[in-house]
């Protein structure tokens, strides 16, 4: 009975030592005195590299607001750029700090590998992109077709169940990396690429003809990607979470990253709260209590992340749709700071 009662205990400890090694991912990120971003490999709107190795996207300015909320500076991030295959290693693994590369959450990733998701910063479903000389119009017309796809994601899976419910045989053509894909498909390889349809939009433009190509109107999954932390370590999963639902909450008070000083002085005290007028907000997850004013000044609110990225006027313009917020058409909703 000693011996069960010592081994029970001695797993106790094992256990509360493998949850405090995983904790304190803030002070690791003060102590090197940067954020370290995983990110996809290039993914125009998303997180996409110049040829001077200077990142933007939607992913990036995520990153980079959660190092203003940290720091008070949105460049005191790096990033790293991860394949689809090996994104949920290197966060396990303490290689990045957080993952802001396009992923979807589901079931099996939230509870199966050591991982947390902390919300939704893009609403997404999975599309296809054929041809136009194929004369195809429909994802049903697609019996019998070669399909390109990434490795390690969601889409193998959304495609099996699509063409096994509606009783099409098809072929799938699969590569680690997006650009493989990309070149796959652009080559001829396959007849039909398919991802999430943000993704189709961004490395449709990356093909030597892009108007040549069409995207079909068939949604196929939901695909709600976001942010990802480790599990074991609540502080930095706040952090993280709270982020996000900043940016989501200054679009709706209104506060910009133009006028989010003057706003400082307003009297609605839910935009009080927000920008550390009020309150003691940052300082109950381990930052500073401007820590959201932070993430306007040098970031934005969530809608001008959107439109600097992803909007209408960029080259992949995709309008808000499921992503506006939830009092003007859409489903983007955060919690409220009080």
């Amino acid at each position: 009975m000693k011996k069960i009662v010592a081994l029970a205990l001695g797993a106790l400890m094992t256990a509360g030592v493998a949850t405090a090694a995983n904790a304190g991912t803030l002070e690791d990120v003060k102590k090197k005195g940067h954020v370290q971003c995983g990110v996809s490999q290039g993914l125009p709107g998303f997180s996409n590299p110049d040829d001077k190795g200077n990142w933007t996207g939607l992913d990036v300015d995520f990153c980079r607001a959660v190092a203003a909320a940290v720091f008070g500076d949105p460049n005191k991030v790096k990033f790293t750029p991860l394949s689809a295959k090996e994104r949920f290693t290197a966060l396990r693994s303490g290689e990045v700090d957080l993952l802001a590369r396009n992923t979807t959450w589901t079931m099996q990733r939230d509870t199966e590998l050591g991982l947390n998701f902390v919300g939704v910063n893009y609403y997404d479903g999975q599309g296809f992109m054929v041809r136009k000389s194929l004369g195809v119009t429909s994802a049903l017309q697609l019996n019998g077709a070669a399909v390109c796809t990434n490795t390690g994601t969601t889409t193998e899976l959304n495609v099996a169940d699509y063409f096994r419910a509606n009783k099409m045989q098809y072929e799938v053509v699969a590569f680690e990396k997006a650009d493989e894909v990309v070149k796959a498909y652009d080559e001829g390889r396959c007849d039909v690429y398919t991802t999430d349809r943000s993704g189709l939009a961004a490395q449709r433009l990356k093909l030597k003809n892009p108007d040549e190509h069409v995207v079909l109107p068939e949604i196929i999954s939901k695909e709600p990607l976001g942010p990802v932390v480790r599990h074991g370590d609540d502080q930095w999963f706040d952090i993280v979470k709270w982020t996000l639902f900043a940016m989501i909450n200054a679009e709706e008070l209104g506060v910009t990253s133009q006028n989010v000083d003057e706003m400082k002085k307003s009297t609605n005290p839910s935009i009080r709260r927000l920008l550390g007028v009020e309150g003691k907000f940052g300082e109950n997850i381990g930052l500073t209590n401007d820590w959201a004013y932070n993430i306007i000044k040098h970031v934005g609110n969530y809608g001008e992340v959107y439109e600097r990225n992803v909007g209408p006027k960029t080259p992949l313009g995709l309008a808000r749709g499921l992503n506006a917020l939830w009092n003007k058409g859409g489903i983007m909703y955060a919690p409220p700071i009080r």
